[in-house]
């Protein structure tokens, strides 16, 4: 018995969703019902395509590889469905993008509002995690660092250089008197990351200031903002977020900034893939261009 387009899209459901209940709300059938159609499938292959466990289904690395063919069938499908529709132009599908929590809080959301109006039958997905996302594990289709990976089977391409600085809010500089160089820092009060929790050495902004205790800390660069948005102390704050606070303003901005980069990073089979391609062409020069807009009006 052989697999048909109706097997992969169960496959295809549970593979991104990672249960039985979302894919079945996706497939608009009932969850006892997907988990048939797996042990179908399975059986037809005649190997376990899926390890279940309390947190769900995980692909087993047969899962995995079947993935990229079902993912190549599901693109020769839709690329059938737009040509006979006169929207062969356009993009259509599920695609996830993992990012770290500043860029997909501060950029991504308008980035990709214009990347569906451009799309309509296009299905965007953001995972915001203050950790490096495990594409091997399919947790997202494709993925945003801020440091390129140096292992495994990976397409990496460079998205947009970005800057950081000093920042604080007006009530808070007014409280504590005037900032004139890197050692009056010393006094006061610093937001930053969690020393332990720092995934990537590129987020260590702190060293470089010689300051040895963070008074509050987060992992999520979007809980830190909003410390200084509400005048607790000062911080390392990336440009391209400064528009969404006006009352945040950067200091010492002669005696400190940061540059850093954005990698997009996809799995190397992915670079096969028409749709995938173009989606990162569209979201590389979307990225770009907000970058632009928002550290231009910081």
């Amino acid at each position: 018995m052989d697999l048909n387009w109706d097997d992969l899209r169960v496959f295809l459901a549970v593979a991104r969703h990672e249960t039985l209940s979302a894919a079945g709300k996706q497939l608009r059938i009932d969850p006892a019902t997907v988990g048939r159609r797996v042990g179908r499938i399975e059986q037809v292959l005649g190997m376990p395509l899926f390890a279940k466990s309390p947190n769900g289904y995980a692909l087993t690395n047969a899962g995995a590889q079947i993935l990229f063919h079902a993912e190549r069938v599901e693109q020769a499908t839709a690329a059938v469905t737009r040509d006979l529709s006169g929207t062969a132009g356009q993009l259509s599908g599920q695609i996830r993008i993992g990012a770290p929590d500043g860029c997909a809080n501060f950029i991504l959301p308008q980035v990709c509002a214009r990347i569906a109006d451009d799309n309509p039958d296009l299905d965007i997905q953001i995972v915001a995690l203050p950790r490096v996302v495990n594409l091997s594990k399919r947790e997202a289709d494709m993925a945003i660092t801020v440091s390129p990976p140096t292992s495994g089977r990976l397409k990496v391409q460079k998205l947009s250089d970005y800057k950081l600085h000093l920042a604080a809010s007006r009530d808070y500089l007014a409280r504590v008197g005037p900032i004139n160089t890197i050692t009056d820092l010393a006094r006061l009060r610093c937001v930053g990351y969690i020393a332990d929790m720092i995934f990537d050495k590129e987020l260590d902004y702190l060293t470089q200031l010689g300051l040895d205790r963070v008074a509050l800390a987060s992992n999520s660069v979007s809980v830190q903002f909003n410390w200084l948005r509400a005048g607790a102390g000062f911080g390392i704050v990336h440009d391209f977020a400064l528009p969404f606070a006006p009352d945040v303003q950067r200091i010492l901005r002669s005696q400190f900034s940061l540059n850093r980069s954005f990698y997009l990073v996809r799995h190397v089979d992915d670079a096969r893939l028409d749709r995938m391609n173009r989606f990162a062409a569209q979201l590389q020069t979307e990225l770009r261009k907000e970058i632009d807009h928002l550290e231009a009006n910081a």
